[in-house]
């Protein structure tokens, strides 16, 4: 098993940045949720709750049902690889930014549940608007970085 090393931060202007891009942070969530959330959303709608308007009647539960496993999923990828199939499209992958070693479960789980609240609140995405390393805040509490593969 191949050891990867966490690239040190270029000063040159010349050099590439470790750190993905947002536009393939953008890309690659976009790709996860059709590649991962869709088929969630057609077994819940369809086959657990038997339609539209029975997930209508029971929204809570059914956006429970339909996030549950996303997030699950979400984090056996990033601890198994580093790699969603999003990320694996966009060449990015997700490590421990201490280690520089792919996280484990339970980071990925507990990073993954950050961002879906993150994505609620819109804050915590926003600020790889606003950082040079283009952390979202779901990477600092998790201390994840996404670096280019």
């Amino acid at each position: 098993m191949q050891k990867y090393k966490k690239p040190k931060q270029n000063i040159s202007k010349n050099k590439i940045e470790p750190y993905a891009t947002n536009s393939s942070k953008i890309k690659a969530f976009i790709t996860d949720n059709f590649l991962l959330m869709m088929p969630i959303i057609y077994i819940v709608f369809y086959i657990v709750m038997g339609g539209r308007e029975e997930f209508r009647d029971n929204l809570f539960i059914g956006w429970i049902m339909i996030f549950a496993p996303l997030v699950i999923i979400q984090s056996i990828f990033l601890s198994r690889s580093g790699q969603t199939p999003g990320y694996k499209a966009y060449q990015i992958k997700l490590l421990d930014d201490i280690s520089g070693k792919k996280p484990s479960f339970l980071v990925a789980l507990f990073r993954s549940i950050l961002a879906l609240l993150s994505f609620f609140t819109i804050f915590g995405w926003l600020m790889m608007f606003m950082r040079k390393d283009r952390k979202t805040l779901h990477d600092l509490l998790s201390n994840t970085a996404v670096y280019k593969a």
